[in-house]
């Protein structure tokens, strides 16, 4: 057992060393505005609502505070230096008035675009989770759960500020440098030309950050990928971890791969910090050359005081978007990061791809048939070896062999989670690679060993086998697989409150459950893959005395290793390493004396030696 935990605990080592690579290649990806675009796109359908109304709102305000500079200049040369009272007075009614509009056209455009963001978020999240509720098994065979969900959160919730924020400040600081730097021209194009000089300096250093800033934050959203990942298993295999006693050795590597994040954010904002100050130091020595050429030109007289004080104030009003372009730069960056991750899943195409003129049956009889079945979870693992099995309508077919012989993959097959990669999986001669997906699954109904059981009531987790069930159907269902009987001694019956996985519940009732939910399908294929396993005798009895007369006219496909359940299959398949040894019925199988006869006199045997 020591060595079976040092095996997890090395393949854990393993998924860091893996997680470190897969950081050093993928940060040297360019910046990608394509990409950036795309992921504006998600505002289109709001370009002729609440965006408009934004932009308007950001132009006013953007106006006043460029208006108002050049009214003080004014009231100072002609009001203030030569006293005129009625005019200062209307200059600062003025003045005053657009104060006011301006906070009115901010309170609205902080509105419009947190409203804004919030929908362009909604919609992202939803689609990511809509196309990842399409994907294939395959997809969720190669990632864990934790990765997924922190594209759907963390990643999404990252660009909340880019949205409501971002592109609107964009907007209005270009508007607003654009302005300033055409007033200080019309103002004084010497003294422009002198402050201007430092902005080259400032773009070449600058732009030196942005790629060490951009490869920071990539680093830091995978980081927090691989945090949120083993959170999610650890949570889940939590009673496995305290079953070994290895709760220190998995803070320990919680901890190792905290300190990881805290360290990359760290480093992210160490580098974001380095641009306020760079920002800082350019404002302070335009403002040195302002005070010190700008009194040359006063001495001249080719610069009034008034200029002078709007000059300083535009140019104090320069460098606040310029700031703050870089930390809409580092937003970007972000996003970037976030985006990327978002939209290898949205451009993951699943494996099991359904046709454009797919088949749609209003009805299925159940009749199955492989013909010459291949098929690889990949290269090197190759799980059936051109089988042939017909299962026909209404028939119940029992799958027989050691663990890793192919039984659930044929099933898998059938219900086409994943494709043959040679031969034919046929159901009422149709391929199932040329039926709908929805139309096939809906006819299918599976009951695993491993049963799922939703957040919710008793009543809600049966009726997702067929949402529009009465209450009725759905206690008639669990009644008829003896579920009713649990049910009715829980505190509220039907509506109590289970939690997620159904932990409240005992295993054989949680499978009762699902056996429930199954039938209330009313498919014409059902699936019990290990389906009673985890069931008491008595219960199992009773539901096997409730499938007799449930599995009349439906096509029946069981997985067991206990192998009583069966002995009643018209067919029992035996398989060893994906192909098919002997098959046959219960009786036919015993006279052959062959793998089935030995499987059923090992059992036999160890049920002695229980007893």
């Amino acid at each position: 057992m020591k060595e079976t935990v040092q095996d997890v605990i090395n393949q854990r080592q393993g998924k860091r060393e893996r997680f470190r690579y897969s950081v050093d290649t993928i940060i040297e990806k360019p910046f990608n505005w394509a990409q950036m675009l795309r992921l504006m796109g998600y505002m289109k359908p709001y370009a002729f609502t609440l965006l408009p109304l934004a932009i308007i709102a950001m132009i006013v305000a953007t106006g006043v505070r460029l208006a108002v500079p050049l009214l003080i200049s004014y009231a100072i040369d002609n009001a203030i230096e030569i006293p005129n009272v009625s005019l200062l007075q209307i200059l600062v009614a003025v003045i005053a008035g657009l104060y006011v509009l301006s906070y009115i056209a901010n309170t609205f455009r902080i509105r419009w675009m947190n409203i804004l963001g919030q929908n362009v978020i909604y919609d992202l999240r939803q689609h990511l989770f809509s196309h990842i509720q399409r994907l294939s098994h395959r997809f969720f065979d190669q990632r864990s759960a934790g990765s997924v969900l922190v594209r759907v959160t963390n990643d999404i919730n990252s660009m909340q500020d880019l949205f409501t924020n971002g592109v609107i400040n964009l907007l209005m600081d270009m508007i607003m440098l654009v302005g300033i730097i055409v007033i200080l021209f019309i103002l004084s194009p010497s003294l422009t030309v002198a402050i201007m000089v430092i902005l080259p300096l400032m773009f070449f250093i600058s732009t030196g950050l942005r790629r060490r800033i951009r490869r920071s934050w990539q680093t830091v959203r995978l980081k927090q990928s691989l945090l949120n990942s083993h959170l999610n298993e650890s949570i889940q295999g939590i009673r496995v971890t305290q079953s070994f006693t290895q709760e220190r050795e998995n803070m320990g590597f919680f901890k190792r791969i905290n300190a990881d994040n805290y360290e990359a954010w760290r480093d992210a904002t160490k580098k974001n910090a380095t641009f306020r100050p760079l920002v800082e130091i350019s404002g302070a020595i335009g403002t040195a050359i302002l005070i010190w050429y700008g009194a040359h030109l006063f001495q001249q007289e080719a610069l009034t005081i008034g200029d002078f004080v709007a000059f300083a104030t535009y140019l104090g009003m320069f460098w606040g978007p310029i700031s703050r372009l870089g930390q809409l730069y580092n937003q970007l960056l972000v996003g970037m990061a976030s985006s990327e991750r978002i939209f290898e899943f949205l451009d993951e195409l699943p494996s099991v791809p359904e046709k454009a003129n797919a088949k749609r049956l209003s009805q299925m009889k159940g009749h199955i048939r492989f013909e010459d079945v291949q098929f690889g979870y990949n290269e090197s693992r190759k799980a059936l070896n051109g089988i042939n099995i017909e299962i026909k309508e209404g028939q119940t077919v029992a799958l027989v062999g050691h663990t890793g012989s192919g039984k659930t993959t044929i099933t898998n097959l059938i219900c086409r989670f994943y494709d043959v990669t040679g031969g034919r999986v046929l159901i009422d001669g149709h391929d199932v690679r040329d039926l709908s997906l929805a139309t096939l699954r809906s006819k299918i109904s599976i009951v695993l060993q491993d049963t799922f059981i939703f957040s919710g009531t008793i009543l809600e987790n049966i009726r997702f086998g067929r949402p529009d069930a009465t209450d009725e159907e759905v206690r008639e269902a669990a009644k008829a697989v003896g579920a009713d009987q649990f049910i009715y001694r829980l505190p509220n019956g039907y509506e109590t409150e289970v939690e997620e996985r159904g932990n409240v519940l005992s295993m054989g009732e949680r499978q009762l459950l699902s056996f429930a939910r199954a039938l209330l399908a009313d498919p014409q294929i059902l699936i019990l893959d290990e389906a009673t396993a985890s069931i008491d005798t008595e219960s199992e009895l009773k539901i096997q005395a409730a499938l007799k007369k449930l599995l009349a006219g439906r096509t029946a496909i069981i997985i067991a290793h206990r192998l009583s359940t069966i002995r009643d299959a018209e067919n029992i398949i035996v398989l060893e390493h994906g192909n098919i040894l002997e098959q046959g019925s219960h009786d036919e199988l015993m006279k052959h004396r062959g793998e089935y006869y030995g499987l059923v006199k090992a059992q036999f045997k160890v049920l002695q030696d229980e007893s």
